[in-house]
């Protein structure tokens, strides 16, 4: 079964969580479907990983070794959970190498699993063997329409952040040295490509999320029109358009076929208060829920409950998006290169980047169709699920993956 055997390098890995950390998990159980796998990743992951790994014993960890490496303390005291986490992340990457090559270990590809940025250099090239980076990948910068109902600081820290991406794209030396020594890279998105300029590179374009499988009946028809969107509360997400878009929708329709309707969003964040206060002006509390946090399981059943997935997030990923198809859900997203790029016109609606009303409008005209025609929205459950299928299943991953280290 194993051919090769690959080193990974994961900063973030936790099965107990979704996002960076889930997928830093996924992968690397991936990589050991079909090669041995040495994984080096922080020592603040260690209990997570061996309690899952007690919990849910499987033959293929035998194709799994953990390694544990940290900065000493005194390069790390400062890094505070989030904050310091990029300096911290770009030191620990030039570090691991003298790490790995003071423990004489024996491997055929050396592969940087995450972070996920495609502005922060990799070194694993001076381990002198192939190398495979990514997935990585960016957010967009946010355009500034949409960020007007916010403070003007979100405005400012989203384009100090660009000018810093810039920045590192444009002129570190490392980045440069880190694309020209790659063997293969796996892009999130399209951005990746135009960013790091990619031509004469060996790359293949794929979301970096995809989710397990929770969903295991047929999809129903649905009676209702359920939304259900899912993140945290911030500009980044998008839930003004979410909300404005959903009001928009109600003003067209019959008392009797409001009733059928209902909105809810799943998450919490500094712009709680702000999405309250437009829910309560417009007086649609009765149709809008809003659930903090949940654990996995019953966020699992909330989809299930569901008939469509709005979500006009400007994020260059979106695990959410991959978990939602699973369950049959019709995407409505922006046409961008995060979700916009994730879903095909059989399985969502992507609605074009224009003006702040434009967009609304165009949103809430998505929900409409899906309203008004339920063969289009069973059609499009079907087709959302076969999508997931073929798209967003980690075994898809796996073999993807494996496919590429059988190339190099």
């Amino acid at each position: 079964m194993s051919n090769k055997t690959i080193l990974a390098t994961c900063y973030a890995v936790n099965p107990f969580k979704g996002s960076e950390d889930g997928m830093g998990w996924n992968f690397v159980y991936q990589i050991a479907r079909f090669n041995k796998v040495i994984a080096i990743t922080r020592e603040n992951n260690r209990d997570a990983i061996e309690k899952f790994m007690a919990q849910n014993p499987d033959p293929i960890y035998q194709n799994i070794t953990y390694m544990y490496f940290d900065l000493p303390y005194w390069m790390r005291f400062w890094k505070k959970g989030g904050r310091g986490a990029m300096l911290y992340y770009t030191m620990w990457q030039k570090g691991i190498v003298s790490f790995i090559k003071k423990q004489n270990l024996k491997f055929d590809i050396a592969h940087n699993v995450n972070f996920h940025n495609d502005w922060t250099p990799s070194y694993l090239w001076k381990l002198n063997k192939p190398m495979v980076w990514g997935p990585i990948g960016h957010h967009p910068i946010i355009p500034a329409q949409y960020l007007k109902p916010y403070a003007a600081s979100y405005l400012i820290k989203d384009r100090a952040t660009w000018f810093v991406k810039k920045a590192f794209w444009n002129t570190s030396l490392s980045l440069k040295t880190t694309v020209k020594k790659a063997n293969h890279i796996f892009c999130m998105n399209t951005g990746v490509e135009k960013m790091l300029n990619l031509k004469n590179k060996s790359f293949s374009i794929q979301p970096s999320v995809a989710t397990e499988d929770f969903y295991h009946h047929d999809i129903p028809k649905k009676e209702n029109f359920h939304l259900i969107s899912v993140g945290r509360f911030v500009p980044l997400k998008g839930f003004d358009l979410t909300i404005f878009s959903f009001i928009q929708f109600l003003e067209g329709l019959s008392p009797e076929a409001k009733k059928e309707c209902k909105l809810t969003l799943v998450g919490t964040g500094p712009e709680k208060a702000f999405y309250q206060k437009i829910i309560a002006e417009h007086q649609v509390e009765q149709y809008v829920e809003i659930i903090e946090w949940i654990d996995r399981k019953d966020l699992m059943k909330l989809y299930e409950k569901a008939s469509v997935f709005l979500f006009p997030s400007h994020e260059g990923a979106g695990m959410v998006v991959a978990e939602a198809l699973s369950f049959g859900l019709p995407v409505v997203c922006l046409n961008n290169e995060g979700p916009g790029e994730f879903i095909n016109a059989s399985c969502g609606i992507a609605v074009d980047q224009l003006d702040y009303e434009a967009t609304i409008k165009g949103l809430s005209q998505a929900l409409v169709k899906l309203q008004a025609d339920k063969e289009l929205l069973y059609k499009m459950s079907l087709d959302a699920r076969k999508h997931f299928e073929n798209n967003f299943t980690w075994n898809s991953r796996g073999e993807h993956l494996n496919a590429v280290y059988n190339k190099l």
